[in-house]
């Protein structure tokens, strides 16, 4: 009989419903404003860090919903943003340095939800805020980096043209120093330089009886490398936010020096701040088992040798000379080591990287490799109720094995103090190391009186098209109108669901695509029903029509949302920012409208009419 959906088909039509309802409940509920507080590396969360919190913040008269432990995070929940951001200072200064206190918003969704990974959308930094970084590039550092570059280099090329020198040295007021035993040695490594190195000045230094050579970087080649140190870092910066997994973010240069990041939706912003300010990188180095340790503890450090100290504050004596550093690692993942089942992180070379790598081991089989782990951080100290910037720099290392065989492109490093710490050191590794170091010079999570007024105009808009469509439908097309309704309204449910399940990030943009996808299930039920009053006109049976208004107007339907679909992908894969925004929500909403639009409509109608004798359709 026709116009009787098969039981299989009500029961897959039911089924995705009910699986909508249930993904796109967590929208309902709202999110408490919270502080998270993580540990920098050796610093602990515990049960002791609460107590201590919750003393503090009851001592301050600052009331807090809840707090809640997890492994190496703690959360406090409050009940409106000023309470948060008070407490936030009070914490930050009772912490000090050995913990990242960020503003966050928790979900309130019920643990039942959240069992079967029931998630609310993400809201974009228009709507529900998120956290927005402006970042400075050391420019400092990055003259600083380029002068000690050219130091190996310029001694590399007096070796190699056997010019005899004292010493080469980065001067204190900046440049490079060359000294020499004689002038005709300055005169001929001027030469030299200024052959080889032309993006350098060269300028006389010293007298007859101490000649040497002045060397520093052009005008124009400074600019040049501020610039590419700030395009660099924008793409290092790029890559971490997309390990992060955070949609639509804007990563983006700002004057000379700035960089401004805006995360939309993300969930961690401790986890985000420590992924974007680090700048972790490797070294490694041969270690120097032929001079004493105890000589360079006391001061005397052999000269082609540089002293360091493990993380345990045992004094280490490592070789200056360099075999390869992170930029040479393509990839690195976390492991754990096989031999003892300790955290260790397996790294992937490149061709320079590995060849290198392959000559120092297959030369030195049987001594010591260390990998120095390297960190420039910046500290905050409160001085008077100010805060205080210092800047950091962490070298130590963290691990010291013995060479047994050659190896080159593919190895692993052990020595790393759990599980987590290996895989942030993969993380930042695999998505590049910074050119140079960056500072957070202003955090800013977009609180929600902003967010909620773009809220409550994009919802008051959808309700009002919603009302207005309804209205027409009912009034226009009777009960196929409510039916139609009844499809509409579980269409915005299903993309709702869709876009939780894919946890996607809803903007401004992507609210008007959810309007204009509100317009476009109507105009398919209006294509059905325009059928089917055609079918009846023409003398057709209500049953016939019925069938056939959905069969015939299926094609035209499918015609007009297709060449949809087609465009919105178009301006998802060329557009940027909140263009793309529009095209995920309305590509979601083509998929949704017509599943309401041809099969619930239609299960609706088939339950109501099919099956029995029908004389008039209300429609």
């Amino acid at each position: 009989m026709i116009n009787q959906y098969p039981l299989w088909k009500n029961l897959l039509v039911a089924l995705v419903l009910l699986t909508g309802l249930l993904y796109a409940l967590p929208n309902l509920y709202g999110e408490d404003p919270a502080l998270q507080i993580s540990s920098v590396r050796g610093a602990q969360v515990d049960e002791a860090i609460e107590d201590r919190l919750k003393v503090l913040l009851q001592e301050a008269g600052i009331t807090y919903k809840a707090t809640e432990l997890s492994p190496g995070t703690m959360l406090v929940r409050f009940g409106d943003t000023e309470t948060q951001l008070k407490a936030q200072g009070l914490v930050k200064r009772d912490l000090g340095d050995d913990y990242i206190v960020a503003l966050n918003l928790a979900q309130t969704t019920p643990a039942w939800l959240r069992a079967i990974n029931a998630q609310p959308m993400y809201l974009g930094l228009d709507l529900r805020g998120g956290v927005h970084f402006l970042l400075e590039v050391d420019m400092d550092a990055v003259v600083h980096q380029t002068e000690e570059r050219y130091v190996e280099d310029l001694r590399a090329a007096l070796r190699t043209e056997k010019v005899r020198y004292l010493s080469v040295a980065r001067h204190v007021q900046g440049g490079v120093e060359v000294k020499f035993r004689s002038a005709e040695d300055a005169v001929q490594a001027e030469k030299i330089v200024r052959k080889e190195f032309p993006e350098l000045v060269v300028n006389v230094a010293g007298d007859a009886g101490a000649p040497a050579i002045k060397v520093q970087i052009s005008e124009d080649q400074l600019r040049e490398v501020r610039r590419f140190a700030v395009q660099q870092n924008v793409t290092t910066l790029r890559n971490r936010v997309n390990e992060l997994g955070v949609a639509e973010p804007v990563i983006q240069q700002q004057g000379d020096s700035r960089i401004v990041v805006q995360l939309p939706g993300v969930q961690d912003t401790a986890r985000a701040k420590e992924i974007l300010g680090a700048t972790a990188t490797l070294e490694f180095r041969m270690v120097d088992e032929q001079s004493s340790v105890q000589d360079a503890v006391a001061g005397r450090v052999p000269v082609k040798s540089r002293l360091y100290k493990t993380r345990a504050g045992e004094p280490v004596l490592l070789q200056k000379r360099l075999i390869i550093t992170g930029d040479s690692i393509t990839n690195a993942a976390s492991t754990i080591d096989q031999r003892d089942g300790s955290p260790a992180v397996s790294i992937n070379l490149d061709g320079k990287g590995a060849r290198s790598m392959h000559n120092t081991t297959k030369d030195n089989v049987g001594k010591l490799m260390a990998v120095v782990y390297i960190e420039n951080k910046t500290e905050t100290r409160y001085v008077d109720g100010e805060p205080v910037k210092t800047k950091k720099r962490i070298e130590e290392v963290i691990n010291q094995a013995v060479i047994r065989e050659p190896f080159s492109a593919r190895f692993q490093i052990t020595g790393l103090d759990s599980s987590e710490e290996a895989r942030t050191l993969a993380l930042l590794l695999r998505a590049g190391a910074l050119s140079a170091p960056i500072d957070i010079i202003e955090e800013r999570t977009v609180g929600p009186s902003l967010g909620q007024d773009n809220i409550d105009q994009g919802k008051l808009a959808a309700i009002i098209g919603l009302v207005v469509v309804m209205i027409f439908m009912v009034i226009y097309y009777q009960v196929f109108g409510l039916i139609a309704n009844m499809a509409l309204v579980l269409n915005v449910v299903l993309l709702m669901a869709v876009m939780s399940m894919l946890q996607a990030t809803l903007t401004m943009p992507g609210i008007a695509g959810i309007v204009l996808t509100v317009g476009m299930a109507v105009d398919a039920n209006v294509l059905i029903f325009e059928r089917i009053r055609e079918e009846l006109r023409n003398g057709n049976t209500p049953q016939a029509s019925i069938h056939s208004g959905y069969e015939r107007a299926l094609s035209a339907i499918a015609d007009a949302n297709l060449t949809t679909l087609i465009a919105a992908m178009l301006l998802f894969m060329f557009g940027t920012g909140p263009v793309k925004g529009f095209a995920v929500t309305l590509s979601i909403g083509i998929l949704t409208s017509m599943f309401t639009a041809l099969m619930v409509s239609r299960a609706v109608v088939n339950l109501l009419y099919g099956g029995r004798k029908v004389q008039k359709l209300a429609v």
